[in-house]
C-alpha cells in the first residue's frame, strides 16, 4: 500500500522556531518539504516515534570555515554532529576562490594563518579545479553532503584575485581595481553566492605572520563591492572588525550598508581590555535599525577561548628554550621526558627570556579540564588557585596535568566575552533582539577550539544546566538558532516546521542531551589532526526530509546540497 508521506514525526513536542509555546503534535513530511503538522492521520514510508521528545526545526549555523573540507569530505562534522543542517562559509574574508594558479599557497598560509588549518592539510586536501568564484561553486554543486551549504565571497581572495601583490601588501585599491572587484562581486551573487564576507581585524594573519590583506581596505572599495551586490538584487555582507574605535568604525559600515541597502552581520564579543565595546555597539545596532537598515550581531554563546595541550597547537610551555628542543617529537616521547625528573626540572629552570603572550604565562586564566569543559569556569579550577591551594609552582601544576592521561590532558583558556568572569555579557548578547547566534568557526581552529559544539551549549547550558545566573526558554533558543540565523542570510524557506517550509528537523531526547569531551581525531587529509567534540541525545537529525543522524551516528543519506543564494519563504508564509 502506498504511503501518504516520506516520513512522519510522531508525537513529539513541537517548537515550531517561531518563538511560541510548544504543542503536541505530529510532523509530516514530503518531497523535501513539511506537508502537515499536528494530528496527521496518514502513514510515512518512514516513522520516527518522538514520544517524550522535542521536535525542533534544524539548525542554521551562519559562521562556519568549511571552505576546504567541502570540497574533500561529505560529512561537515563536528556541525552536522550537533542538530545543525545548514552552514554557512567564507566569512571572514578568507576562502579559496577566485584564485589564480600561482596564488593557491598564498591562499592556503592566510587560510593556515587565520583559522588554524595546517598547510599539509589544505595542500593536499583542497583539488584545485576551479580558478573563478563561479567555477568554485559549480564543484560544490556536484558534490553530496549532510547539510546544506551556503557560500560567501571571500574578500582576501577576491583582492588578491583583482591586485595581486599590491592587494597582499595592503595598498589603497584604486578606481579599476575598485570596478574590478565589483564586476567579480556582481558574478559571484548571480552565480549563487550567499553574501560577501571582509576582515579588519590584527588577529587576522597569514602564517607568515603578515596582516590579512583586508585589514585597512577602504571604504570607497568595501561600498564599491556592496553597491555591486547591490545590483544583483541579492547577498549579505559579513565582517569582522577589531572596532577599536567602535563609534567611527561602524559609522563607517553603516554607510555602506545606507548606501547599498543589502543587509550586514557582523561579529561582536566582548573584549577583556575594552570591557564595555559590546554595549556601545548594541546601542548602535539598534539605532541603525531604528532607521530601517538591516544590521544584526553575530554573538557566541560562549567564552571565546581555546584549548592548550601537549597534543594541541598551543600550550604554555612552547616558550620555554628547553621544550623547543622535544617540540617536534611524537607525542609519547614527548610526555616520557616532561615525567622524567631530571629532564623536568632542566626544563622548569630555564624559563623563556623576553616577552611571552599573556594567555601563555597567565595561570588564573587557565582552568584544568576534566572531561567536558566547564564554559563558565570559577576560579577554584584555575591553575593559579589550585597551585595556591596545594603549595606548588602553577608550572609544576599545569605540567602534571598535562602529562596525565597519556598527554591526551587539556586546559580551558576563556579569551573573549569573560572579561568579568561569567557569561553575563553573553547572556546580553544573545537575548538581545538585534544578535543572532554565530562564530562557531565549524571547520577552523582545528587545533585550539571546537566550537562547532555551539548549539549543543545553547541547548543543555543556557536552557536546562545553568547555575550561576538566568537560563533562557527553550522557544527563544530555537528560533533564534533556526528561522533567525537563516533569515539574517535571507534563507527564508527554512527554520520553521509549517506546511511549505523545508523539512529540516531534529528529534532531541532533552533529558539526557549532553556534550562529550573534546578529543583530538586524526582524520584529515596528510593525516592532519582536529579537535573534535560530539554529543549525545539528538535521536534523529533530519535534511530535506531524510535522516541523516540516528542517536548521533551517520546514516548513508547525503541529502545536502549547494545553496545558490537566498532562498524565498513558502508562498503560503510569504502571503501572511
Amino acid at each position: 500500500m502506498a504511503r501518504e508521506y516520506d516520513l512522519v514525526v510522531r508525537g513529539g513536542t513541537i517548537y515550531d522556531g517561531q518563538g511560541g509555546e510548544a504543542f503536541e503534535g505530529d510532523v509530516a513530511v514530503r518531497d523535501g518539504r513539511i506537508a502537515a503538522v499536528g494530528d496527521v492521520s496518514g502513514a510515512g514510508a518512514e516513522e520516527i516515534d518522538a514520544r517524550g521528545k522535542l521536535v525542533a526545526p534544524g539548525f542554521v549555523d551562519i559562521h562556519t570555515h568549511y571552505d576546504g573540507q567541502a570540497t574533500w569530505e561529505s560529512r561537515m562534522q563536528p556541525s552536522s554532529w550537533h542538530g545543525v543542517t545548514t552552514v554557512v562559509m567564507g566569512n571572514c574574508g578568507v576562502g579559496f576562490a577566485p584564485c589564480r594558479p600561482g596564488d593557491h599557497d598564498r591562499l592556503i598560509k592566510l587560510m593556515e594563518g587565520v583559522e588554524d588549518i595546517p598547510f599539509p592539510v589544505l595542500a593536499e586536501g583542497l583539488p584545485w579545479n576551479w580558478e573563478s568564484y563561479p567555477d568554485y561553486l559549480d564543484q560544490l554543486a556536484r558534490r553530496r553532503f549532510d547539510v546544506d551549504i551556503g557560500s560567501q565571497l571571500p574578500h582576501a581572495a577576491l583582492r588578491v584575485y583583482v591586485m595581486g601583490q599590491r592587494g597582499v601588501d595592503r595598498e589603497p585599491a584604486t578606481q579599476e581595481d575598485i570596478a574590478a572587484m565589483a564586476a567579480l562581486a556582481r558574478e559571484a551573487m548571480e552565480a549563487g553566492a550567499i553574501g560577501f564576507g571582509t576582515s579588519r581585524t590584527l588577529n587576522h594573519r597569514s602564517s607568515d605572520g603578515s596582516p590579512i590583506a583586508t585589514l585597512t581596505a577602504g571604504e570607497d572599495e568595501l561600498t564599491g563591492i556592496a553597491l555591486a551586490i547591490a545590483a544583483a538584487g541579492k547577498g549579505v555582507l559579513q565582517v569582522v572588525s577589531d572596532f577599536a574605535d567602535e563609534k567611527a568604525e561602524f559609522a563607517m559600515l553603516r554607510r555602506v550598508v545606507e548606501k547599498s541597502g543589502r543587509p550586514m552581520s557582523f561579529s561582536l564579543v566582548q573584549s577583556p581590555v575594552r570591557r564595555d565595546n559590546y554595549l556601545t555597539l548594541l546601542a548602535q545596532v539598534e539605532d541603525a535599525v531604528s532607521a530601517g537598515l538591516e544590521i544584526k550581531a553575530q554573538a557566541a554563546v560562549r567564552p571565546v577561548g581555546v584549548l592548550f595541550g601537549l597534543e594541541l597547537t598551543l600550550n604554555p610551555f612552547l616558550p620555554y628554550p628547553v621544550y623547543k628542543e622535544i617540540a617536534k617529537r611524537p607525542l609519547a616521547e614527548r610526555v616520557a621526558l616532561l615525567k622524567d625528573p631530571q629532564f623536568r626540572e632542566r626544563l622548569l629552570s630555564h624559563p623563556p627570556e623576553g616577552r611571552v603572550r599573556g594567555r601563555l604565562k597567565d595561570w588564573s586564566n587557565m582552568h584544568v579540564v576534566t572531561g567536558m569543559p566547564d564554559y563558565e569556569p570559577t576560579p577554584e579550577t584555575s591553575i593559579a588557585t589550585i597551585a595556591e591551594r596545594t603549595g606548588r609552582a602553577p608550572e609544576d601544576v599545569a605540567l602534571d596535568h598535562l602529562v596525565s592521561n597519556d598527554g591526551h590532558a587539556m586546559i580551558y583558556v576563556p579569551v573573549l566575552n569573560y572579561a568579568e568572569g561569567n557569561l553575563e555579557p553573553a547572556r546580553q548578547m544573545i537575548t538581545h533582539k538585534d544578535c543572532v547566534p554565530g562564530l562557531s568557526d565549524g571547520g577552523a581552529h582545528v587545533g585550539t577550539i571546537c566550537d562547532g559544539s555551539f548549539p549543543t551549549t545553547l541547548l543543555t547550558y543556557w536552557t536546562r544546566d545553568r547555575t550561576r545566573g538566568p537560563r533562557l526558554p527553550l522557544a527563544h533558543i530555537f528560533r533564534q538558532q533556526a528561522r533567525e540565523t537563516a533569515r539574517a542570510v535571507g534563507l527564508h524557506d527554512r527554520g520553521v516546521i509549517a506546511p511549505g517550509y523545508r523539512a529540516d528537523l531534529n528529534v532531541i531526547d532533552y533529558d539526557n542531551l549532553k556534550l562529550h569531551a573534546p578529543e583530538v581525531a586524526y582524520d584529515l587529509p596528510a593525516g592532519g589532526k582536529r579537535l573534535l567534540q560530539r554529543a549525545s541525545g539528538y535521536t534523529a537529525t533530519v535534511v530535506a526530509g531524510q535522516v541523516t543522524y540516528r542517536d548521533g551516528e551517520a546514516t548513508d543519506a547525503l541529502p545536502g546540497r549547494l545553496l545558490r543564494g537566498a532562498q524565498a519563504a513558502p508562498m503560503a508564509a510569504a502571503a501572511e
